[in-house]
């Protein structure tokens, strides 16, 4: 999900469309805090609330009378806006910033103001930023970036023909980049375009132009990421993690698995299917560009993939122009421009598998981070795709890294 995370003195709020800041200090008694903290409210007693933080343990937090109670709707950057709240209108699930001493045991605070964001106005928020990226969003590969001019040109090709798109960013546009190694949408932070490099994987939001092919961003979020695809070695269930022989750089990769790794499961029917797809596109071609995505960047010798117009985290799915494909992504058919994002939701509703389904020999496509050459954290995990491999032996990959929590378009709840 989208959570929001606290830097230097502001309540910032990720949603799956941007990030606010809220200043928090307007909301302060004079008296200084020395205490912060904001998560979601796990329980609420009385005046006694037991916040779970993003990153750290739970934390109590005591209301003490006279505190200040404010109400802000998400995406809201004003708090004269805000609402006055009453301490009974918290809930289980709320979001909240708490700011205020120590408590007698140095582990609690004793809040003297309380920022909330509902937990319902939260979902819907989410929703409709999910709807907006949808209509509006596009995802691929970068292909050139030009800081001076504020261009970037994306390549969004799918399962279909390639389409470049330039993306131009003003002054007003938000960008964000995944942190080093992290697969949390939350942790990307604000970045300026000299940041994005060729072989990065971008999202953008914006509007488009009559042809589709420029669009004038309000958001990007970029990061690098790596594709990995191959077989398994062998299953470490009490390390959480899995060894996979790469087939792009014919070395064992360590794959850990996290709490957030999203792992599924390919039917049958649908690898025949986009097998059958890559086999008619040339496999090697119009398919994909490619097997690494952000591993390109990273291994320097493997072919450039991209995230498919429509890729994170949790998709922003596809360009509009390939938005009826959802079916066709998974039936290998359709348009090449959103197909991979429908992919990908197909992929996000899927039931969950887990580390004991995989087993020594399966065939796998993963995204995972970069951070490490032989070593990586897995965001999507595919299982099932021995017939997808057969048909592009290089490790050609279908996935994108935007399937991880808390990223763009929300569908994996992340």
């Amino acid at each position: 999900m989208c959570l929001p995370m606290v830097c230097a003195s502001a309540l910032i709020l990720v949603t799956c469309a941007g990030m606010y800041t809220v200043s928090a200090e307007a909301a302060m008694p004079q008296a200084a805090a020395s205490s912060k903290a904001v998560g979601t409210i796990k329980s609420i007693s009385g005046n006694s609330i037991v916040l779970s933080v993003e990153g750290g343990a739970d934390t109590n937090v005591v209301v003490q009378d006279g505190a200040r109670l404010l109400q802000i709707e998400p995406g809201e950057t004003d708090l004269k806006k805000a609402q006055p709240l009453q301490l009974s209108d918290l809930q289980t699930g709320d979001r909240i910033l708490v700011r205020g001493g120590a408590g007698p045991d140095g582990k609690s605070i004793v809040a003297a103001s309380v920022i909330a964001m509902k937990k319902a106005d939260l979902a819907a928020k989410r929703t409709h930023d999910q709807a907006e990226w949808q209509r509006h969003g596009i995802g691929g590969l970068v292909s050139a970036v030009d800081a001076t001019a504020g261009t970037i040109t994306v390549s969004t090709s799918a399962l279909g023909a390639n389409k470049s798109v330039l993306v131009h960013v003003t002054k007003s546009t938000v960008l964000r980049r995944y942190a080093p190694g992290s697969v949390k949408f939350d942790d990307a932070a604000a970045a300026p375009i000299d940041q994005i490099k060729s072989g990065d994987q971008l999202r953008a939001r914006g509007q488009r132009s009559a042809d589709g092919g420029e669009l004038t961003a309000d958001e990007v979020v970029s990061g690098s990421f790596r594709n990995i695809s191959g077989t398994i070695n062998s299953v470490d269930a009490a390390a959480n993690s899995i060894t996979v022989q790469d087939l792009i750089t014919k070395k064992p990769v360590v794959v850990k698995i996290a709490d957030t790794s999203q792992l599924r499961k390919l039917p049958g029917p649908m690898a025949q299917r986009i097998a059958a797809r890559l086999k008619g596109s040339g496999g090697e071609g119009a398919a994909g560009q490619g097997a690494n995505g952000g591993g390109a960047a990273n291994t320097g010798n493997a072919p450039a993939r991209t995230p498919a117009g429509g890729s994170a985290l949790e998709q922003k799915s596809g360009d509009s122009g390939g938005a009826q494909g959802a079916t066709g992504a998974a039936g290998a058919r359709g348009g090449g421009g959103g197909q991979g994002g429908d992919l990908q939701q197909a992929i996000a509703r899927m039931p969950a598998s887990n580390l004991t389904d995989l087993q020594k020999g399966d065939a796998v496509m993963i995204v995972a981070t970069s951070n490490n050459a032989d070593s990586v954290v897995a965001i999507t995990l595919l299982s099932g795709v021995e017939p997808i491999l057969q048909a592009s032996p290089s490790g050609q990959s279908i996935l994108t890294p935007w399937s991880m929590s808390g990223a763009p378009g929300g569908d994996a709840a992340p």
